[in-house]
């Protein structure tokens, strides 16, 4: 039976597994800051005295960061010298469906404005 090569180091295993996967503590800082950045939007749409611009504008807001906060503490995307290829490829991955959905998007709507 083959032995995993960092099985028998013990804590040197679980400490060098920490830095790639995230600790209990940054997954809890995370979870917290996306209940935080949820509820915040939602209040503001529960309550009628805010005003659907403002509304609007937060959620969007609200949205942005909160993609930024999953990005950080769930995906572990960061420009350190470890997460810039993963980083890189993300970002790469993300312009070409945004580059493949709205090309898309722009021949449909050119098509149905030469059909009509």
């Amino acid at each position: 039976m083959r032995q995993h090569p960092q099985a028998g180091h013990g804590a040197h295993a679980a400490h060098a597994d920490e830095g790639k996967h995230g600790s209990v503590q940054s997954y809890l800082v995370g979870f917290i800051l996306a209940v935080i950045l949820t509820v915040i939007p939602f209040w503001m749409v529960m309550d009628s005295n805010v005003s659907r611009k403002a509304t609007l504008i937060a959620i969007s807001l609200f949205a942005i960061v909160q993609i930024v906060v999953h990005l950080k503490y769930f995906l572990h995307l960061d420009f350190s010298t470890e997460g810039k290829p993963n980083t890189f490829s993300f970002l790469f991955t993300a312009l070409v469906i945004v580059m493949l959905v709205g090309l898309s998007v722009w021949i449909i709507f050119s098509a149905n404005a030469l059909m009509m």
